[in-house]
């Protein structure tokens, strides 16, 4: 990745040109770097999330003014102090969102949102398995599973994620460096298994999750940290009724009212205090290369900041 100096213009029909107050982190973006998900133009802008203020605003442009707070996700270029983007694509911020919470939000916290109110609806008395517990959306679900009544099952590496996960909500941290993490959840469920698994690493947890997942219970993989899911044998489902879905966060956002709803949801969810915005890590943007190395290191926690 380099730094440099680029003209940005003006925007055209139906664009803003927002200056960027603040800018997420996302593993997106290490994987859309690394080829993990391949791009097919050169030199590309990367990161898929930022907030910031409108500085102007194109023609045929509606609802939006110049001054307007906004976030946004699932847009690649926010690496950057400025650019042009689709006003369509724009979340307009209330007066209780801070550019920087949004940034470290909205990608990860609507991507909660599909995950717990949408693809698979957690209910009380569910018991769930979130993997990568102490990350940025990990976190989020833990709060939002607990919120809604279930309990919380997560996967940590260190005891200090472990603690970390526990004080958002996880009832059970588990450390799957130390102890096989099926063993211990069907350990925790007294054999029956969990009703649904949030898994974002893949490959290296993808057989056993489906291994613990009760009767008609519910693998939704929506990452993969550590390389792709292997292939599924759907006869395999068949034993006890489940279900397998892979997420994605764009179908739950391309709607502008079901993005604008979903939105105003999460965003009142941490104004109300029931989800707190982890923010442990914050960058210069110029210094995003050395961001990108600390979290492929898994050395972060909860949500990265970058900083024009």
């Amino acid at each position: 990745m380099r730094w440099e100096d680029v003209s940005v213009g003006d925007p055209g029909p139906g664009e803003v040109r927002l200056r960027h107050t603040a800018v997420g982190l996302n593993y997106i973006d290490v994987q859309q770097r690394s080829g993990g998900y391949p791009m097919r133009d050169f030199p590309v802008v990367l990161g898929m999330e930022g907030a910031g203020v409108i500085e102007e605003v194109g023609p045929d442009v509606v609802g939006l003014a110049v001054g307007d707070r906004v976030s946004y996700c699932m847009q690649r270029g926010s690496y950057a102090e400025q650019r042009l983007i689709d006003a369509s694509r724009l979340i307009k911020l209330d007066d209780h969102t801070t550019e920087e919470v949004a940034a470290a939000s909205t990608l990860q916290g609507l991507t909660a949102h599909y995950l717990v109110r949408d693809l698979y609806k957690v209910k009380p008395g569910d018991t769930t398995l979130v993997h990568a517990a102490a990350g940025g959306v990990g976190l989020l679900v833990c709060q939002w599973a607990k919120h809604l009544g279930a309990t919380v099952i997560g996967t940590v590496g260190t005891r200090e994620k472990a603690a970390l996960a526990q004080a958002h909500g996880c009832d059970h941290p588990i450390l799957y460096r130390e102890v096989d993490f099926g063993e211990a959840v069907r350990d925790l469920t007294s054999g029956k298994g969990v009703d649904v698994v949030y898994d974002s690493v893949g490959k290296d947890t993808f057989d056993k999750g489906i291994d613990v997942l009760a009767d008609r219970g519910w693998m939704v993989s929506f990452g993969q940290s550590s390389g792709s899911a292997p292939a599924l044998n759907t006869a395999r489902l068949a034993m006890k009724a489940q279900v397998v879905t892979r997420g994605g966060l764009y179908y739950f956002v391309k709607d502008p009212k079901a993005r604008a709803r979903n939105a105003a949801e999460l965003f009142g969810l941490i104004a109300d205090g029931v989800l707190t915005v982890e923010i442990n890590q914050r960058y210069r943007l110029s210094d995003v290369a050395q961001a990108h190395t600390d979290l492929e290191a898994r050395k972060t926690t909860g949500s990265t900041v970058l900083t024009p």
